[in-house]
């Protein structure tokens, strides 16, 4: 118990907690917009199973931390680039994420997505089917997730208390950010965007282009800063009163 004394322990658990929900926040986003296909009552269950699986893939990568490590070996070369299992795992990933972002933008701009909440339509998701599709992405985004704790902390404990904490954390914002998006359209769209920025993210650090997290993240926040300025100004507009016609 000498670790929980140690300060250095407790800055390494706050920095990696933070860093952790910061690099939950696509996931967060992806949840949104799959759960709001559901009927009302089976959203916060499809969010609760979604986040659940991301905890026991996180959990169960830090447990294999030698699996990790060589997930980032070559395995085969394509033109003369090594490609890694990890390489493989994030392209997939990201080529996943793009045509699921790109099917809801089509779905939102063509009115598909105007079916009756609940009906058993083809644009409502099934429960199942939604649950598999966030596990999928869970897996993704885990493995960027660990291999960025891996590389910043030592000690197994800290890794899986900052994992947990941040879990926490995303599953206590997934109900408020999912009812917020899905109240407004414009939001929707901004969060269908992002996704876009995320899934070609990982496709090019797939193949061997890094683009540093930071430039997504600054994207992202003022994206996100314009779009709230956009609903404060439309909130605070006064309607208009249409004059009475002169006879």
């Amino acid at each position: 118990m000498e670790w929980m004394s140690d300060p250095q322990m407790w800055l390494s658990l706050l920095t990696l907690s933070a860093l952790e929900i910061v690099l939950g926040v696509d996931n967060l986003v992806f949840l949104a917009i799959l759960t709001e296909r559901l009927p009302e009552a089976q959203r916060p269950l499809a969010r609760k199973l979604g986040l659940g699986f991301a905890l026991a893939t996180r959990l169960a990568l830090l447990g294999s931390l030698a699996w990790i490590v060589g997930l980032t070996e070559p395995v085969l070369a394509v033109l003369g680039h090594p490609v890694s299992w990890r390489d493989i795992i994030l392209a997939g990933g990201g080529v996943f994420l793009l045509a699921k972002a790109t099917h809801e933008i089509h779905g939102s701009l063509e009115g598909e997505d105007d079916a009756e909440p609940g009906a058993p339509a083809k644009a409502a998701a099934g429960l199942a089917m939604t649950v598999v599709q966030i596990g999928i992405l869970d897996i993704v985004f885990s493995l960027d997730s660990v291999i960025t704790a891996v590389g910043m902390v030592d000690d197994l404990r800290v890794m899986v208390a900052a994992v947990v904490a941040a879990m926490v954390v995303m599953l206590v914002a997934s109900g408020p950010l999912a009812t917020f998006v899905t109240r407004h359209p414009t939001v929707k769209m901004l969060a269908l965007s992002f996704l876009l920025l995320v899934g070609m993210a990982l496709v090019a650090d797939g193949m061997g282009f890094h683009i540093p997290k930071g430039y997504l993240y600054f994207a992202m926040g003022f994206s996100v800063l314009v779009e709230a300025l956009n609903l404060l100004a439309r909130r605070r507009r006064r309607p208009v009163k249409l004059r009475t016609p002169v006879p």
